[in-house]
């Protein structure tokens, strides 16, 4: 279980950070679940100016609250509450994402940024985006006290909108109302495209976790047992408010990392090579 600390990132927007170097090997393939929320603008108004990323790919989960980003390709637009983003770095890109009030005009944000690491293979490849709308989402119940958004990946026979990710990621808001629990099989330890790992971030109310029943009341990111286990969430009964829970799944890629600010390499080389490019004024490269 791994509480988030706060801190700030991009013009200084507050937010909640869970990986970190004690963490991050036991999530490979994700670096970064971040958590942005607050109702007080000056906490988020200044978003996150032009600035470049390469070797990942970031997602962006929109609760509550608007967005609009642009890019160093020509892309633009605006999510809003309850979309996604999920854009594939690559060999490079040069972008921006600027918050708005919502448009009622009242304050208010709420959402996560996620990072995925790609393998050296894929770290070259050209940037793109997936704009997933909210209504594209499907929700599936899994029994009467059990609803999970699928954003990406297959669950419970429903497949998400987000596609063609290297990682064969899972993505689901899982709700979970008092009384009731939600077992997932994760995938076996070793399959034909590789180990698989499973972490839950619990943002909302109180659950249980795993065969033990290990209650976790307040945020926190949980990583989830060895391979070709059970994910076993759970809210006591007498709860009175349901939990909330991001469950992310995704194919391990086990390759030494190099992360430095906004990219991630495989090599010092590699890290350096970028470097030179954005001092140079050649990033991102052709």
């Amino acid at each position: 279980v791994v509480p988030p600390v706060t801190t700030s990132d991009g013009a200084g927007v507050a937010l909640k950070r869970s990986i970190g170097s004690r963490a991050a090997a036991a999530l490979d393939p994700f670096l970064l679940p971040d958590h942005f929320v607050s109702e007080e603008p000056e906490d988020y108004m200044s978003g996150f100016p032009l600035h470049p990323h390469a070797g990942i790919e970031t997602v962006t989960y929109m609760l509550k609250g608007r967005v609009t980003h642009k890019d160093s390709t020509g892309h633009q637009g605006t999510i809003g509450t309850g979309d996604v983003q999920w854009m594939t770095a690559g060999r490079g890109i040069m972008h921006e994402e600027m918050p708005h009030y919502n448009p009622n005009g009242e304050p208010g944000m709420d959402g996560f940024q996620l990072w995925v690491n790609l393998p050296a293979k894929d770290k070259h490849c050209d940037p793109r985006y997936q704009e997933v709308p909210a209504s594209t989402l499907p929700t599936t119940t899994i029994n009467a006290g059990v609803q999970a958004k699928v954003i990406a990946g297959e669950f419970n026979g429903i497949r998400g909108p987000v596609r063609d990710v290297v990682a064969q990621p899972i993505f689901l808001d899982i709700t979970i109302q008092p009384g009731h629990q939600m077992i997932y099989h994760i995938p076996l330890a070793e399959t034909a495209s590789g180990k698989y790992t499973v972490g839950c971030y619990l943002f909302q109310g109180k659950a249980q976790f795993g065969p033990s029943l290990k209650l976790v009341d307040k945020e926190a990111l949980v990583v989830m047992a060895d391979e070709g286990q059970l994910v076993q969430i759970s809210v006591p009964g007498n709860e009175t408010k349901p939990a909330r829970v991001l469950l992310l799944g995704g194919k391990q890629i086990n390759e030494s990392i190099v992360r430095y600010g906004p990219f991630v390499t495989n090599t010092e080389e590699e890290m350096q090579k970028l470097w030179r490019l954005v001092h140079s004024g050649q990033f991102p490269p052709k």
